[in-house]
């Protein structure tokens, strides 16, 4: 298990396996021509060619002119609709290169009131389907003015979900490749671990060869400049979520001058290596799992004991222990070892809604029963009923390995790190710290490198930050919001991962004030 993915949708855990990690490079995106629009939206008669900027690359200008061909697409009020994009954007058709399709979906606004244009909606991941997000809850979920006003509009990411899916390995073999031992206790599991990875790579690159060297975020935030541009706006408004953070972030950097309102939530932080990334990530989910424990301990079924945090932290590391040597029963062929219940327990820390499932699910491990661990683990790893796996975990890694490079070369390099990953856990350290071993054996190099993300000259842009979040730490937020021009720090002071829509009157205030009003919080407001 990878850890380097934030997923969420209100009361839902959606997985996505992989670490968070994403680098940024300018490389070959060029740069933004001025956007004159004053107004977060479309003007009265503005088209998509209209909104097209200046200075576009004549080979790009026919996808910024395309027109959208919008139908049903199965959930009531919702259209769909296709946009072609260029795969290499040095490369475009015109110039002999491919192109990719993108699937697109919105919810018109509903009015009453002064349509704002659309709103972009991103869960995160990378990986997550924007647009399974939007048709399962910021399409009907949102608040009633914000989607009064707004149409409401997702683009699954390159390489996600509709958009060309990059695919690795069929359910049976994605079995085994969950419950590899990720904490070798010596060389021959150090083996059989490394192995795993590079089938896991060769799997990619085998399946998906072609769109591999093309899922950056740097090509996904190109692609919603074209989205915006179709759908005929002058600026883009969005709100994204996790690694979505990451993308919006890297769009205003890419195009300052069209940005329009955006909502960074749950934020990163790119100037990080994807070493330091893991390892943040790793004390964040310490950090999560204490304030777990905390409240545990006021409930008389906790499996972990009435002890402090450190007591109950040894008892959970004892248990890992024990299933390490010896798998518990689930009612199926998969048996619960080591690796599924640490991917159990942490899927539960995104949310703190499913802390009693966990105390529930750890207490029938100890008595023989792994199969309520199992059941958290699948929906981390998007694990369907008939034994199929989403495309979340491998879209996942395509992108953390392009962005980035590896955190590690191998073996000895994660033996060398694992006394600060212990230090920053340890309950999970060293099973996370093994885990971003995976990029070193990427098929493609990476393309990105860490570097700050300014966006000079944007709109105020709200970056959010949860105090106690364990996939994006606060710190992260801090950073962010001090690195771009115009970020405005919003904290909330809880537990969980990301902010919005989590039942935090004082966040959803704020931030719909922002998005109907176009009034941005005080820096540093704290909720």
């Amino acid at each position: 298990m990878d850890t380097r993915r934030v997923l969420r949708t209100t009361g839902t855990l959606i997985a996505a396996a992989g670490l968070l990690v994403s680098g940024c490079t300018a490389g070959g995106s060029g740069s933004e021509a001025a956007a004159s629009a004053p107004a977060p939206g479309r003007l009265a008669g503005q088209t998509a060619e209209s909104a097209r900027p200046e200075a576009t690359p004549a080979a790009l200008a026919p996808y910024y002119a395309q027109k959208l061909s919008w139908r049903a697409c199965g959930v009531p009020g919702f259209e769909c609709a296709t946009l072609k994009a260029p795969l290499d954007y040095d490369r475009p058709a015109s110039q002999g290169g491919k192109d990719i399709a993108l699937a697109v979906a919105r919810k018109k606004a509903t009015g009453p009131g002064k349509r704002l244009g659309s709103l972009l909606v991103n869960p995160g991941g990378p990986g997550g389907s924007a647009i399974a997000y939007l048709q399962g809850y910021a399409g009907i979920g949102y608040p009633a003015a914000v989607r009064a006003q707004y149409d409401m509009v997702a683009v699954d990411p390159r390489g996600v979900a509709r958009s060309a899916p990059v695919t690795c390995l069929d359910g049976p073999a994605m079995d085994a490749y969950t419950q590899v031992d990720q904490t070798p206790d010596d060389q021959a599991e150090q083996g059989k671990l490394v192995a795993a990875f590079k089938r896991f790579a060769a799997g990619c690159k085998e399946r998906s060869g072609t769109v591999l060297p093309h899922v950056s975020t740097v090509e996904a935030a190109r692609d919603m400049d074209l989205l915006r541009a179709v759908l005929g706006d002058q600026k883009l408004n969005y709100v994204g979520a996790s690694y979505g953070t990451l993308l919006g972030a890297t769009y205003a950097d890419l195009f300052p001058r069209r940005v329009g309102r955006l909502v960074l939530d749950g934020a990163m932080d790119p100037t990080r290596s994807a070493l330091e990334l893991n390892r943040d990530q790793t004390e964040g989910f310490e950090t999560a799992f204490r304030s777990f424990a905390k409240d545990c301990a006021k409930h008389a079924d906790c499996p972990l004991g009435s002890g402090g945090p450190d007591d109950q932290a040894r008892r959970l590391q004892d248990f890992f222990k024990k299933l390490d040597a010896q798998p518990v029963a689930t009612g199926e062929k998969r048996a619960l070892g080591e690796a599924l219940a640490a991917t159990g327990v942490i899927a539960a820390m995104y949310d703190e809604s499913a802390w009693p499932q966990l105390r529930e699910a750890i207490t029938q491990a100890q008595n023989g029963d792994g199969a309520g661990l199992l059941a958290l683990a699948d929906s981390y790893y998007e694990r369907e009923p008939d034994g199929s796996y989403q495309n979340l975990m491998f879209a996942n890694a395509a992108v953390n390995c392009l962005d980035l490079p590896p955190a590690f070369s191998g073996p000895q390099a994660v033996t060398a790190a694992l006394p600060s990953f212990r230090k920053a856990s340890p309950t999970f350290g060293p099973g996370l710290a093994w885990a971003a071993l995976n990029c070193a054996y990427w098929p493609v190099k990476a393309t990105g490198t860490p570097r700050r993300l300014e966006a000079e000259g944007a709109a105020p842009i709200v970056v959010v930050g949860t105090v106690r979040d364990p996939a994006t730490p606060y710190k992260w937020a801090k950073a962010l919001a001090s690195q771009l021009d115009s970020g405005t720090l919003l904290t909330y002071d809880g537990d969980g991962h990301t902010a919005y829509g989590r039942g935090s009157d004082c966040i959803d205030t704020a931030i719909n004030r922002y998005l109907l009003e176009g009034t941005p919080p005080a820096d540093g407001k704290r909720c």
